[in-house]
């Protein structure tokens, strides 16, 4: 222990020249460091003064850099400029192009439908001047046709002038035949009037003891009571008796008429107003009365009138000479009637 001691105390005696020797090595280290700082500092000063120029003459070129930046940046804007005006107006150029190239194919079109026209309307003048060539050829022929026809005109006036003339010697001659032919017609109508009276007369002294029997106007009218059965249309005895009278007495009449008087015995028959059954031989009176007259006609046939000289008509209940529906005007409306007259 006492060794440890005396070690201890020996130890610490020890330390300063040590520290002596520290402190001096620290100073000598600290001024080769300072040293080695101001040299640094020295070359450092060199070097950034150095730095500086350069630093400087790059700043210089920055600043000319700038410039010419700006020049250009300038320049560019100015191009960009020029370049927007220049899209414009390519856009205005195109858009003008455009329009320009529609008004041409619409110009295009319209020509070639202008052609078109041009040709049709070509055509049909042609066509025109042609039926304007026919039409002239026409009026020309027309013309000839027409002056012809003046000619043939001038012609049948001088012809109807000469005919009116003789017209009037014509119409002369055609009034004096018109006051013959009514004066040969007149004594026509008065020979037949005549004969017709005395074909009455003979008529009524043959036949005077009927009451049945009568003449109305210029009419002979039997009864049909006297000639037919109820409801038929073949003679009775007693009809037939008289039919008989009748035809000689016609025929008698019939010599003494010239043969230029053309005459005819109508023999017309009449019913009353009754309907018939239509279950009979007749439907109505329209074919009773037209077989009554047929049946006196082709009696006076079989005793010798000549069949051209009568003529048989059937009326029916159409023409009543009495009005009503009484018997008696019933009985009077039943009847033959015969009339000598002109054919």
């Amino acid at each position: 222990m006492a060794l440890a001691k005396n070690s201890r105390r020996d130890r610490r005696v020890d330390y300063w020249p040590g520290f002596v020797d520290a402190l001096s090595t620290l100073l000598l280290s600290i001024m080769f460091l300072l040293t080695v700082f101001v040299l640094a500092q020295f070359i450092l000063s060199r070097e950034i003064s150095g730095k500086d120029e350069v630093l400087n003459r790059l700043n210089s070129q920055i600043n000319e850099l700038t410039q010419l930046l700006a020049l250009e940046q300038s320049g560019k804007q100015d191009l960009e400029d020029t370049l927007a005006n220049l899209q414009s107006s390519l856009a205005s150029s195109e858009s003008e192009r455009s329009r320009l190239q529609q008004l041409l194919d619409s110009g295009t079109g319209t020509a070639d439908l202008a052609q078109q026209r041009i040709g049709t309307l070509s055509g049909e003048l042609d066509a025109e001047k042609q039926i304007s060539a026919r039409a002239l050829s026409q009026v020309d022929l027309l013309n000839q046709q027409i002056a012809a026809l003046r000619s043939q005109i001038a012609a049948i006036e001088q012809a109807l002038q000469a005919s009116e003339a003789r017209d009037q010697t014509s119409q002369a001659k055609i009034a004096d035949l018109g006051r013959r032919l009514n004066v040969a017609l007149a004594q026509r109508v008065q020979e037949l009037n005549r004969y017709r009276s005395d074909f009455f007369g003979r008529l009524r002294e043959i036949l005077s003891d009927r009451e049945n029997i009568r003449i109305v106007g210029d009419r002979f009218v039997f009864q049909s009571e006297v000639l037919f059965p109820s409801g038929g249309n073949e003679l009775n005895p007693a009809g037939q008796v008289e039919m008989d009278k009748l035809a000689t007495a016609l025929l008698d009449l019939a010599k003494e008429i010239p043969p230029e008087i053309n005459w005819v015995l109508r023999v017309d028959g009449h019913t009353d107003n009754v309907p018939l059954s239509g279950s009979g031989r007749y439907a109505d009176n329209w074919e009773l009365s037209s077989a009554r007259a047929t049946s006196v006609v082709k009696f006076l046939i079989s005793k010798g009138v000549p069949a051209n000289r009568l003529v048989a008509a059937g009326f029916g209940e159409f023409q009543p000479i009495a009005e009503g529906d009484s018997p008696e005007a019933r009985a009077t409306n039943r009847r033959i009637e015969l009339k000598l007259t002109e054919r």
